[in-house]
């Protein structure tokens, strides 16, 4: 009969502390995800996605508790309940968990890892992400793994583990960061004009306009180089659109710096044969090495 009431006491006093354990992690994980709404990368998301966040944390924990509270409540209702000795037991189970840890550590370190970032909200399904040196966008995530898609089409699995530096591309908003030359001799300040003009004429398209946050304009001119003067382009857009207005940013810099004349450097080659080197005999020799010429060299040609 006392035995009986003793596996009584031990079940309920599983029940209780499973509840309790709930309730906590319940607890840290709301006040966790309430920080991040208000002061960290979570401010984006949804009511729905946080929710979602919350509970996959919370079965998370609470899975982990549950499987240890148990093994130790089934060790204590042996020895109460039937009366056995549990010592070989708990040094076979003490040895079967550290061979277990040994084997699966890389896998609760992905597990955790992977907590870790949907608690911290680093990136989601379909951001564009930079991890464990592989570049792609986000195709799957689970705590184990996550899964990406590279420009080339390939797919690529990350365990979370392998994960200490996220880069995420997309998100809130992207920069255009742009650089574009022009021959030395141009009025860079006109230039500068040009550039803007063409910037703030994309950022007033009906089609490209609601992509751009800040239009892009010339911030520097950032080089001096062997064949002409670097100017960087800097802008604002929305995640992800990046790549789309820095391509068309081009392509109308291309078509305006042609209409006003603004040339851009070309590498250029000087090839001297046999007979201009004999001083104009016409017979046909062998072609000398191609060598490169400065701007005044060609000029000079």
């Amino acid at each position: 009969m006392q035995a009986a009431a003793e596996v009584v006491a031990i079940l309920v006093m599983v029940f209780v502390i499973m509840r309790l354990a709930h309730v906590f992690v319940r607890g840290i994980a709301r006040a966790f995800l309430s920080r991040e709404k208000l002061e960290g990368t979570a401010r984006e998301l949804t009511a729905v996605e946080i929710k979602k966040r919350q509970d996959t944390i919370e079965i998370l924990a609470v899975n982990v508790i549950r499987v240890f509270v148990v093994t130790i409540a089934v060790l204590m209702i042996l020895e109460t309940g039937l009366g056995l000795d549990i010592g070989p037991a708990i040094a076979g189970v003490g040895i079967v968990g550290i061979a277990i840890g040994l084997g699966t550590q890389h896998l609760v370190r992905d597990y955790l890892n992977g907590a870790l970032i949907l608690m911290e909200n680093q990136y989601a399904i379909g951001d564009v992400v930079r991890i464990a040196g592989v570049s792609g966008q986000v195709e799957d995530f689970t705590l184990r793994r996550t899964t990406l898609r590279d420009g080339d089409g390939t797919v690529h699995t990350v365990p979370n583990g392998e994960i200490t530096v996220a880069s995420n591309l997309t998100r809130v908003f992207g920069r255009v960061n742009v650089e574009i030359q022009v021959v030395y001799g141009t009025d860079v300040d006109i230039a500068i004009a040009v550039v803007n003009g063409v910037g703030q004429q994309l950022a007033d398209d009906p089609e490209w306009g609601p992509r751009i946050l800040e239009a892009p304009q010339v911030d520097r001119v950032s080089a001096l180089g062997d064949y002409g003067i670097t100017l960087a382009i800097v802008g604002k857009v929305r995640a992800s659109e990046q790549w789309g207005v820095s391509g068309e940013l081009r392509k109308r810099l291309l078509a305006t710096f042609q209409s006003h004349g603004i040339e851009m450097p070309q590498p250029q080659r000087v090839i001297l044969t046999q007979a201009s080197v004999n001083g104009g005999i016409t017979t046909a020799g062998p072609l000398a090495p191609a060598e490169n010429a400065s701007p005044d060299e060609h000029g000079d040609a």
